[in-house]
């Protein structure tokens, strides 16, 4: 199978987003800054629309794109929650989703998310992973105490370019470290008895863990 064809061919399926969504995201590549593969719109669009999550939590906001993407596929009182530390994006993101009209629906927490999670004590139906790669492990324990039971934790970019399959010796050296904490994250997500995780093979990598009912043991995804 050519799998770059079939990657075309599929893209080719997904609907159009709206034109001011199209805009930013178009502009934002042109820029070179990073947002969301078609892929993680795919499977984000569809979870969304399917759990119809009332509170979104966003670790990583960059631009703000993937706020933007959620916010137009979530139930109308819905609200997010993304926290960025990266000071030159963080005006930009306030930026688009002021022109967007999202402002009153997204709130923004500036600063380490290592930093300022502990310091939530909402109870979030969704949480997007998509910050720095290497903190993903150091985040979870405190994601997992702000998602609520049945809530879905989605994780981007968790294969690496493929980078994952190789030893830790056959990746560059100063990528090592974010080699290791994220095979562990991934074998963690796997074996947590809270959760109940998928990994998919698609874009770069995504994982999707549902949080266990853990009185009844029930499982929902």
């Amino acid at each position: 199978m050519d799998e770059e064809r079939m990657r075309v061919f599929l893209h080719s399926l997904e609907e159009d987003l709206p034109p001011w969504l199209a805009g930013l995201r178009r502009r934002a590549r042109e820029a070179g800054i990073p947002v969301i593969r078609t892929e993680a719109e795919s499977l984000l669009r569809f979870l969304i629309r399917v759990r119809r999550p009332a509170s979104v939590l966003e670790v990583g906001t960059g631009v703000g794109y993937s706020a933007l993407f959620m916010s137009e596929y979530m139930p109308e009182n819905g609200r997010i929650t993304t926290v960025e530390n990266d000071g030159r994006r963080i005006p930009e993101a306030k930026r688009n989703f002021r022109e967007a009209g999202r402002d009153g629906r997204i709130t923004m927490l500036e600063g380490d998310a290592a930093e300022l999670l502990p310091a939530l004590d909402d109870s979030f139906d969704f949480v997007f992973m998509d910050a720095a790669k290497g903190q993903y492990l150091h985040f979870l324990p405190e994601v997992l105490r702000l998602l609520c039971p049945g809530g879905l934790l989605v994780s981007d970019n968790v294969l690496r370019g493929g980078d994952i399959l190789e030893s830790r010796y056959a990746v560059r050296r100063r990528d090592r470290t974010i080699h290791a904490r994220m095979r562990e994250y991934l074998y963690v997500l796997k074996h947590d008895p809270r959760l109940e995780t998928l990994i998919l093979p698609m874009g770069d990598g995504m994982t999707v863990s549902v949080r266990r009912h853990e009185d009844t043991g029930k499982r929902e995804i």
